[in-house]
């Protein structure tokens, strides 16, 4: 995600990584660096002009020397008007409806799944229903979704209009006292009157907390001038971007908040109904300059493992026991986190360097289909594996001699490094940044 700025902003910076005093001239030509990377990630220009002056004005007033370093200095300004580029803060979702509207073919009632799913795991009690009359197959769309994450879906009989359902969805889900209606409408291929007359009655019946657009985050500044016709329209409240995960610039994630005065509230981060996350202002401006997002992935590894679970092998690591068993555990916890790239691109200075590296996950099933054929007197000492021991467990996982072999070698480096990690005084430290990190 956003790999392309990412990498565009690290060669900016660069160019005054061993400065020991800025110049105006060095100030011009990063930030000339930086404008172009914008307008190529297809952020709108006006939004590009603003940002470039703010911070041109602020490089070249304030007292960078009382930085670490220029380059410090530099980059702290650059962040924090990235943030407020994107928003400032992050926006949470209203109690009440919440009408999502948009065009055809952007993800709209998949989102919806992946809002519900997000929102009933946070504890909140979710309903969903669907308007788009017209298409049969995006109401049973959204009532499969509904049935797969166990939240209530209002379907009502044949014949009534997308008026009639919106305001029985809403009288329903005040009677069940949901803490969220999460709203589906009809979509286009393109933007017409009698659309827009179908949301805005909809919109006075139910009085919506939230009117969310859905955009395509690949579609750039169409995507942009499409949310305009609806914002003027609608008066939307927020943004959810899709695709985040793919080949987006950016731009559009970049450009709402200033353009429209409407911020992002979720982006999808691939096609799995978990794959959604809130929009942090500070987390992706992060991101965008290689610090990573620290943040996110302590959060998904404290959804993905149990305190307890953590707790157990952080003694063994401790009390130097970790086993083969302990290796399987933390593979699959692992894997609970989500794909190895986008946990990789969490880490300070990885995101630009691993966006063409394609990560072969298949090598966790390999490895686990191993360990899972060892006995269990053989995951807790492995030393008595020998060669006809690995013949019997490179049969019974389908693999070779060498596989085996491999994963063998794979543990006793692991042992080492947390050997290495137990005789040190307190654990290693994360390079310091001057950013406000939130926790």
């Amino acid at each position: 995600m956003l790999e392309l700025l990412t990498e565009k902003f690290s060669k900016a910076i660069g160019r005054i990584r061993d400065t020991r005093k800025l110049t105006e001239k060095q100030v011009n030509d990063v930030l000339r660096d930086i404008r172009a990377a914008l307008i190529e990630a297809d952020v709108d220009y006006d939004v590009v002009k603003s940002f470039i002056k703010r911070v041109r004005e602020r490089a070249l007033k304030e007292d960078l020397s009382k930085s670490p370093s220029p380059q410090d200095g530099l980059l702290l300004t650059i962040y924090e008007e990235l943030v407020n580029t994107l928003g400032k803060e992050k926006e949470d979702l209203k109690k009440g409806v919440v009408l999502f509207v948009g065009l055809q073919g952007t993800g709209k009632t998949t989102t919806i799944g992946k809002v519900a799913n997000y929102l009933k795991n946070k504890g909140f009690k979710i309903a969903v229903s669907s308007t788009d009359v017209r298409r049969p197959a995006a109401m049973l769309q959204l009532q499969r979704l509904a049935e797969k994450i166990e939240v209530p879906y209002y379907g009502f009989e044949e014949g009534l209009s997308a008026i009639d359902i919106a305001e029985r969805a809403m009288t329903k889900a005040k009677e069940e006292r949901i803490d969220y209606l999460l709203l589906d409408t009809a979509g286009r291929l393109h933007i017409d009157e009698e659309l827009m007359e179908e949301l805005r009655q909809i919109k006075e019946i139910v009085k919506p907390s939230e009117v969310l657009y859905v955009a395509d985050a690949m579609q750039g500044q169409s995507a942009l001038s499409a949310a305009k016709v609806f914002h003027e329209t609608l008066g939307l409240t927020g943004i959810v971007l899709t695709k985040m995960d793919g080949d987006a610039r950016g731009g559009v994630a970049l450009s709402v908040k200033e353009a429209l005065g409407v911020g992002v509230k979720f982006i999808g981060v691939g096609e799995k109904i978990e794959d959604i996350e809130p929009f942090y202002p500070d987390r992706i401006a992060q991101r965008i300059l290689g610090l990573g997002d620290i943040q996110s992935l302590v959060e998904k590894a404290q959804e993905a493992i149990p305190e307890d679970e953590a707790q157990a092998i952080a003694y063994k690591v401790l009390k130097g026991e970790f086993d083969l068993e302990d290796m399987l555990k933390q593979i699959r916890l692992i894997k609970k986190m989500g794909p190895l790239d986008k946990l990789l691109g969490m880490l300070p200075g990885i995101g630009a360097q691993i966006k063409d590296l394609k990560i072969d996950e298949r090598k966790f099933k390999k490895t686990e289909a191993i360990i899972l054929s060892m006995t269990k007197q053989e995951r807790k000492n492995p030393k008595i594996i020998n060669l006809s021991r690995k013949q019997r467990i490179a049969k019974g996982s389908g693999t070779t001699i060498s596989d085996v072999s491999k994963v063998l070698k794979e543990y006793e480096e692991m042992k080492k490094i947390i050997k290495r990690l137990k005789g040190m005084q307190g654990m290693p430290q994360l390079p310091k940044f001057p950013f406000p990190f939130k926790r």
